[in-house]
């Protein structure tokens, strides 16, 4: 597959056999989302041919690939936020009475008895904006379901859920899979999950198929060489411990609300100190991310205080916030990290235009040093694109990710917060992120960090802290407590019950 500026595919013959769970690895930009956008007929390939159950394809699009049972659920989700579930599953297919009044009952109906056959528990009657990312993809895999497709492709699945939702989406995959004779197709980053889920695993790099193994006979460490081309080791983060006690953040009896006016946040109170990671573990839809938008002003506080780097935030919006001294790295990247019609450089620039080095009178840009800076954030974060010029939204979903990284990184600040900050990354590209967080660490920078993924959690955080239902119910050192106990208080369960049980 030839772009203007760019080989996305180069030479790639792969054959996917009917009732398997195949993965597809590769570095962010390695060509795995086109190989998977052509079979889905979003690109029309300029070389070469696709068969699907004996048929060469003639036409590319999208309902042409639905016609022929191919279904994708896109890494950002299609769907419209303002339309119940029921809406969305339905959409282009709704069920009509006397063939002219959309028939809400019989819509709520049908996604009843999708829920029932496949296992992927969500209200029909919930607007979709009111519910969490993990339930949206719910939403889209039913969608694609409902449309008969039994060739299903998932762009990062597991890239929005947390530990306990990824085991149940693949419970969901391993049964159709078995029952239904379904191919599953999954592009992913995650290789322990290759190792969980699939039959077959094949690896691409610059491109180009590199390999095609059965998972059985390879492991981690053997796909992650294949990946870059060499051998990838997670080496110990070094870790200064030389902070100051003094807290950068702090959190007093917060009460907020989420999208629904229900509590959301709790009366939860923490602090973090300068050059210290304070890691928050939960299943998602706990508190979480109002407790993140609160905090950097981009959701109302009921009822407590804020405060960063001892200046009274509460109820400030997001800049004059970031002018106490705090960038944000938001854990929906495309909602609110980037604009995807604007460029790299434009993306890289939000919040410093107005600075003498970049524009004079604080309204001409000097273009030259707007390009040299651009230029130098995107080689040290080794953003993957053809120039700093081409649109965030033509970058890969890991790519994509490193913009707002970078951006936010830039800005120096003595405060961080931080929200999935590898989601949808590649490993060459997740160890990248982890030593420039712990640099930020180390340079006395006061960092919160709310990720899905354990592992991160764990190598990254001093202290962590456990939410359930907008509360916490626990505070632990990351080398003190297993995976397993923590759990315990990441469903419900609190310290304090615990140590009275023992």
């Amino acid at each position: 597959m030839q772009f203007p500026d760019a080989l996305a595919n180069d030479d790639v013959s792969l054959d996917i056999h009917r009732g398997e769970i195949f993965a597809l690895v590769g570095e962010n930009g390695a060509g795995k989302s086109t190989l998977m956008n052509i079979l889905y007929g979003m690109c029309t390939p300029t070389g070469g041919e696709v068969i699907v159950k004996g048929k060469r394809v003639q036409r590319f699009s999208p309902a042409d690939a639905i016609a022929a049972g191919i279904g994708m659920v896109h890494q950002h989700f299609m769907l419209v936020p303002s339309f119940t579930v029921a809406q969305n599953i339905v959409l282009n297919d709704e069920p009509r009475r006397h063939g002219l009044f959309y028939d809400f009952r019989a819509a709520n109906a049908t996604v009843e008895r999708l829920v029932a056959e496949y296992g992927l528990r969500v209200n029909a009657e919930d607007k979709v904006q009111d519910i969490s990312v993990g339930l949206q993809q719910r939403v889209e895999i039913l969608k694609t379901l409902h449309r008969g497709a039994d060739v299903l492709i998932l762009d990062e699945p597991t890239a929005v859920l947390t530990p306990q939702e990824t085991d149940e989406l693949f419970d969901v995959i391993r049964r159709i899979v078995r029952e239904k004779q379904m191919t599953v197709i999954i592009i992913t980053h995650k290789l322990y999950e290759v190792m969980a889920i699939s039959d077959r695993v094949g690896v691409m790099r610059a491109g180009k198929l590199v390999g095609v193994c059965e998972t059985k006979d390879v492991n981690e460490r053997i796909l992650a060489s294949m990946m870059v081309g060499k051998e990838v080791l997670l080496d110990a983060l070094e870790r200064i411990d030389d902070h100051d006690a003094t807290p950068a953040i702090e959190v007093r009896d917060l009460h907020v609300a989420d999208n629904r006016g229900l509590p959301a946040v709790r009366g939860l109170s923490l602090k973090v100190e300068r050059g210290e990671i304070l890691g928050i573990a939960g299943i998602e839809g706990n508190g979480q991310s109002e407790l993140i938008e609160a905090i950097t002003g981009m959701r109302p506080v009921d009822s407590g205080k804020v405060f960063i780097q001892g200046q009274d935030v509460t109820g400030k919006n997001p800049r004059q916030i970031r002018a106490a001294g705090l960038a944000h790295v938001p854990e929906d990247r495309l909602s609110t990290g980037v604009s995807a019609q604007a460029s790299i450089t434009e993306n890289l620039l939000v919040g410093k235009e107005k600075d003498a080095r970049f524009s004079i009178g604080k309204f001409h840009m000097k273009k030259q040093a707007v390009h040299a800076y651009a230029q130098e954030v995107f080689d040290r974060f080794d953003i993957r694109a053809a120039s700093v010029d081409k649109a965030v939204g033509s970058l890969s979903g890991g790519n994509m990710q490193k913009v707002v990284v970078a951006r936010e990184f830039s800005f120096d600040t003595p405060v961080l917060i931080i929200s999935q900050p590898t989601r949808g990354v590649d490993i060459g590209a997740m160890d990248f992120i982890h030593k420039q967080i712990m640099d930020k660490r180390n340079q006395s920078c006061a960092i919160l960090l709310v990720s899905a993924d354990l592992d991160e959690l764990y190598r990254l955080s001093d202290r962590m802290v456990t939410v359930y239902e907008g509360q916490i119910t626990g505070e632990f050192i990351p080398s003190q407590i297993e995976k397993t106990e923590l759990s315990y208080y990441m469903t419900g369960g609190r310290k304090e019950d615990a140590n009275e049980k023992r």
